[in-house]
């Protein structure tokens, strides 16, 4: 769901830039508020894991490729603005160091990756905690988050036809239209990736309760 250099016309990824930057700024200073020295390697290591299953690209037709991201794990346990800044934090590296995603528009994946993922999923499992089942509630968080991405990035792409043709009438920049990009990107993340997302969400938050709860019993027994 990476979006490389090249196929976002500059009418979009320089407002996107413009925008991401004071959100990432407020993201940071969250960040350091949020953090304590017991928490960071925690934060790492669940950031780490982000990072990871990110390289997992699969290609999907449309033009583009899918993959989970761990937004929602982050933002629920830490908070939404959290949660935005290590994805984008990871989406950068991946950028700079691999290739993955492009610096041009870091700023578009950043905004769908990171903060919409993130605030999706935070404030669905914020809304819904408590009502259903805790399983449930983090799958449905996992998932919506991705798919809520996975729409930004869909339309962002599919818009691109529309910015910019040449002399021969081809579009310069990305050559799908919206009928590609939405049932393509939204439909694979709806049906594969968003599962994927969904179950890891699920199990991860479902592993780290099981660990404070025993942890909070042998506390009591001493």
């Amino acid at each position: 769901m990476h979006i490389p250099d090249g196929f976002l016309s500059p009418v979009t990824y320089i407002p996107a830039t413009i925008a991401v930057i004071p959100l990432l700024v407020i993201a940071w200073k969250k960040t350091k508020e949020a953090i304590t020295d017991e928490s960071f390697a925690f934060l790492s290591s669940l950031t780490a894991f982000s990072f990871v299953i990110m390289m997992f690209n699969i290609p999907i037709p449309g033009g583009t490729s899918g993959h989970a991201i761990g937004a929602a794990i982050l933002a629920i346990l830490f908070g939404p603005w959290v949660g935005a800044f290590c994805i984008s934090l990871t989406l950068f590296i991946q950028a700079l160091v691999f290739g993955d995603g492009g610096l041009s528009v870091f700023a578009l994946n950043s905004l769908a990756m990171g903060f919409v993922a993130s605030f999706v999923a935070f404030y669905l499992h914020k809304l819904l905690d408590g009502r259903i089942k805790k399983s449930v509630v983090s799958f449905v968080a996992g998932w919506s988050g991705i798919v809520a991405a996975s729409a930004v990035i869909a339309v962002v792409l599919g818009m691109q036809p529309l910015l910019g043709i040449d002399a021969a009438g081809h579009p310069i920049y990305f050559p799908f239209g919206l009928n590609v990009t939405i049932p393509a990107i939204v439909g694979s993340h709806i049906l594969f990736f968003g599962v994927a997302e969904g179950i890891a969400t699920m199990l991860v938050l479902r592993f780290i309760e099981k660990i404070k709860n025993t942890n909070s019993t042998k506390e009591v027994a001493l």
